[in-house]
């Protein structure tokens, strides 16, 4: 290219800019990012395609880990269910086995999140509400029957007490006589997260630390096909963040888990490969492309040149990806569907490995079965009809994407020295450094929707007057509740008491004695002791979470 031919078409272009009308629209990214009208080479300067692109496959990865993208494999399409009794989610499993899902994703209750059981006081009036109940290894064994767990791939999005989840399903494995090295899967069981957004935590950041990195370390040496932790972004976007900010405290929790695990004296190749990540697609198209592509960078940078991870796999960022439930609305809620769309595109053209397409109906309540289908048709639609799986990365080498991804990496890059100079993530949430940034954002994207310089249709423009709802709402009956207690305290009744006493001791021995918290936990869980108890003997040595207040 002449340089001084361009600059003077570009003259000249710029000069005929300043004569053309704009609509008084604010173009900016959702994040707030300020969007020049035309992007050129000259916002690619020093651009290396080898270095800060090269091919799919290679080092640094941002056009994707895999040479032959989704040609080789299309992504998982894993559709989170989980509601009322276990009953009742697994006939949802079996039916959306039925419809093409090709992965499962549990969604838990309140209770089981917070670690109590489905007759714990402070679970009355929530029990299958949210998500499916689980208290017990009976309940895991409802859930999963009939589901063979070596034929299967399973996400559970749990956190705090993930390790007890972790044990039921495990000892669910061993009853259906599958060995741990035959399980796929992955467990979110990200609680710096939980400090920094969606606040479902139980025990204070560092004991719930050595907790994660007992799970890492077991899972190397005994589930090796299985993900420990899926670093999730998610919760972070839905609290409010920007999306640099989404990237850059998701890799940073990320990194902290590694970290933890190097001073154990894990070797990094040993487990980094099974250290997996979870984001948010939400409504801003290309800035979320760019966000993906950022991460695979950024991530393959840090681990082969900070951590000296040697293995290629290492250096792999694998991520599932979710729409964004919080760009869903009640009214209009059809809109959703669209919108769902074009969030799914954006990641299936940012690289995602498998995807979860949010239903329309979600706002109102837990998704009913026509609305799951039309999510799960959506992927099926955007992978067999529109081409994008054709050929890789197909918006690589765009001066807009390419750009907005250098930024995403330099912003990102700022907000890690920010961290550091706080002493770390675990410093850092203990000083509400992350709560106040998201609480900044999410006050100014608030402002913005007030004054109409963003728009969400059918809420704050193109709103209809008097409008109706109608579509069916999923209703979780009371007697869900009646009958998780009646199977509980049956439980109780007929279970080996002498044995749910030795277990919580091994339990209680495991955590003086430093030992990896894993095996007394399945061995609890094969003795039918619950959620609740196993969480309530971890309380007794690890104390309860109480947050800062910050405002």
């Amino acid at each position: 290219m002449n340089s001084e031919e361009f600059k003077k078409s570009k003259n000249k272009f710029e000069e005929k800019l300043r004569t053309t009308k704009e609509t008084g629209m604010k173009f900016t990214t959702v994040s707030g990012e300020p969007i020049n009208t035309l992007y050129t080479p000259e916002d690619l300067e020093n651009f290396d395609y080898l270095r800060d692109l090269n091919f799919p496959g290679e080092f640094p990865f941002t056009r994707g880990i895999h040479t032959n993208g989704y040609r080789g494999k299309i992504w998982t399409m894993r559709q989170f269910a989980g509601f009322g009794s276990p009953e009742d989610t697994n006939a949802r499993f079996k039916y959306l086995l039925a419809n093409g899902q090709t992965g499962l994703s549990v969604a838990f209750d309140l209770p089981t999140l917070m670690g109590w059981d489905s007759d714990a006081e402070m679970s009355k009036g929530e029990v299958g509400i949210c998500g499916v109940a689980i208290s017990s290894l009976e309940d895991m064994e409802i859930l999963f029957d009939g589901i063979p767990l070596d034929k299967v791939s399973t996400s559970m999005t749990i956190n705090s007490p993930a390790a007890m989840i972790f044990a039921f399903y495990l000892a669910v494995a061993q009853k259906q006589g599958v060995t741990f090295d035959k399980l796929r899967g992955t467990l979110q069981n990200d609680i710096l997260k939980e400090y920094i957004a969606q606040k479902e935590y139980i025990f204070p950041p560092r004991p719930s630390m050595r907790i994660i990195t007992d799970m890492i370390e077991y899972t190397t040496n005994e589930v090796p096909q299985w993900n420990p932790v899926s670093v999730s972004g998610y919760h972070i976007r839905e609290a409010g963040s920007t999306a640099v900010q989404e990237l850059a405290y998701t890799l940073a929790d990320g990194f902290a888990y590694i970290e933890a695990c190097l001073e154990r004296g894990m070797d990094i190749d040993s487990f980094a490969p099974r250290i997996s990540f979870f984001f948010n697609s939400h409504l801003d198209f290309f800035e979320e492309i760019a966000k993906f592509r950022a991460a695979r960078r950024i991530y393959a940078k840090r681990m082969k040149e900070k951590y000296g991870a040697k293995n290629p796999r290492s250096w792999w960022l694998r991520f599932h990806t979710q729409t964004a439930g919080c760009t869903l609305t009640a009214q209009q809620p059809e809109n959703n569907i669209v919108r769902t769309a074009f969030q799914a595109l954006a990641a299936v053209l940012g690289g995602t490995q498998s995807l979860h397409t949010n239903s329309m109906d979600e706002t109102l309540a837990l998704p009913s079965e026509k609305a799951v289908k039309v999510a799960l048709r959506t992927q099926q639609l955007l992978a067999y009809e529109t081409g994008i799986i054709n050929t890789v990365d197909p918006l690589g080498g765009s001066y807009f994407v390419e750009s907005l991804t250098n930024k995403m990496e330099e912003e990102a890059n700022k907000i890690f020295d920010e961290i550091d100079s706080l002493g770390g993530v675990i410093n850092a949430i203990e000083a509400g450094y992350f709560q106040k940034e998201i609480a900044d954002s999410a006050y100014r994207y608030q402002k913005e929707l007030e004054r109409k310089e963003k728009i969400i249709v059918g809420v704050n423009d193109f709103v209809e007057e008097d409008e109706k709802l109608d579509i069916p709402i999923l209703q979780i009956s009371p007697e869900v509740e009646i009958k998780q207690r009646k199977r509980l305290a049956d439980l109780r009744q007929s279970r080996n008491q002498q044995a749910v006493e030795n277990s919580l001791y091994e339990i209680t021995q495991a955590v003086i004695d430093g030992k990896n918290i894993m095996p007394p936990l399945i061995n609890a869980a094969r003795n039918y002791v619950t959620l609740g108890e196993m969480v309530a003997e971890l309380k007794k040595h690890f104390g309860v979470y109480e947050e800062s207040v910050i405002f």
